[in-house]
């Protein structure tokens, strides 16, 4: 469950913008979200931009903090271990998603009802101007990640996002690219968190600014963070159904084997049986793995849970103090 922040003071939020080479735009979207909320700290993480971004930015307003290692991901990782706040609210920092939106996305964090809050590009009613492959690229990515962990998203992909405090003090990040939101969301969900989604209407890059995502490759390496995300934290479900597919593809060969031998009484195809006999067993070791990190795997599922409530028994005495 969710928590809202100490309501004897006032929140602290945070709106970070990941930036790498975004001097076209980044001065505007400092200043739009300064208007849309002016009590927030605005930060801009300068990617090891080749450009003026982090000049444009500070000049703009802005707290600007340096991530040398290139990659969105590297960012979200420095900014879940430098930022400090009650509220921490993501948006990249190409003026294509709207400042107007960010009460939407911190109301529900305050509030307590949601760890974090996604803005959908895809619901109903958002209105976005999406590039055609770039829909087909979300939606195709999104129905494996809500058949696998069996879930109702509508935008996997989205760099607009609030968390809470609690979310980014828990949440291990490992991806560097632009598979971090796919690694966010799925570790959100794994550990318990509540995601929502508000709708946000995402525009077209303004002229002179440029997209930084190799769809083929970011899409591919996507794909294979959320299918390597579903071998670890759902290991008795993927080594489970591979192995049952071994042992399905074992019994053609064995099928045909049997079948001879029942006609002849002689085995003629000594090659189908080995096969047979090898994809069998293969299946069964598979099965096995499988069971073996599930018990694994609960017994850390566990052990996290402890350790949260540990820190959080620790942070309730402290604020009594």
């Amino acid at each position: 469950m969710a928590e809202a922040p100490d309501s004897h003071r006032q929140p602290r939020i945070a709106v970070v913008i990941p930036c790498y080479d975004e001097e076209p735009t980044i001065a505007k979207v400092v200043h739009d979200f300064r208007a849309a909320m002016p009590e927030a700290d605005i930060v801009v993480f300068d990617n090891d931009s080749s450009d003026r971004t982090a000049v444009v930015a500070r000049a703009a307003g802005a707290r600007v903090l340096a991530e040398h290692r290139r990659g969105k991901g590297f960012v979200v990782q420095s900014m879940f271990r430098r930022v400090d706040a009650d509220v921490v609210v993501m948006v990249d920092g190409d003026d294509t998603y709207p400042a107007d939106a960010v009460r939407a996305l911190v109301e529900p964090v305050l509030r307590g009802e949601a760890d974090m809050v996604v803005g959908s590009r895809l619901q109903r009613g958002a209105g976005s101007q999406f590039r055609l492959v770039n829909r087909f690229g979300n939606r195709l990515l999104l129905g494996v990640l809500n058949a696998v962990f069996r879930v109702r998203l509508t935008d996997l992909l989205s760099g607009y996002r609030a968390f809470s405090r609690r979310l980014v003090r828990a949440l291990p990040l490992a991806g560097g690219g632009f598979e971090i939101e796919a690694e966010l969301t799925i570790k959100t969900l794994q550990r318990g968190f509540v995601i929502r989604e508000v709708p946000v209407a995402l525009t077209q890059r303004p002229p002179g600014s440029h997209s930084k995502i190799r769809i083929l490759r970011d899409g591919l390496l996507i794909l294979w963070t959320i299918l390597a995300l579903f071998r670890d934290y759902k290991p008795l479900t993927f080594f489970g159904a591979s192995g049952l597919a071994l042992v399905a593809l074992g019994l053609v060969p064995g099928g045909v084997v049997v079948v001879e031998f029942a006609r002849t009484g002689l085995v003629g195809r000594l090659p189908s049986a080995v096969l047979a006999v090898g994809l069998v067993l293969a299946g069964v070791v598979v099965g096995a793995v499988g069971l073996v990190l599930h018990a694994t795997a609960r017994r850390f599922q566990e052990l996290e849970v402890l350790v949260h409530r540990l820190a959080h028994d620790e942070t309730d005495q402290a604020d009594r103090g």
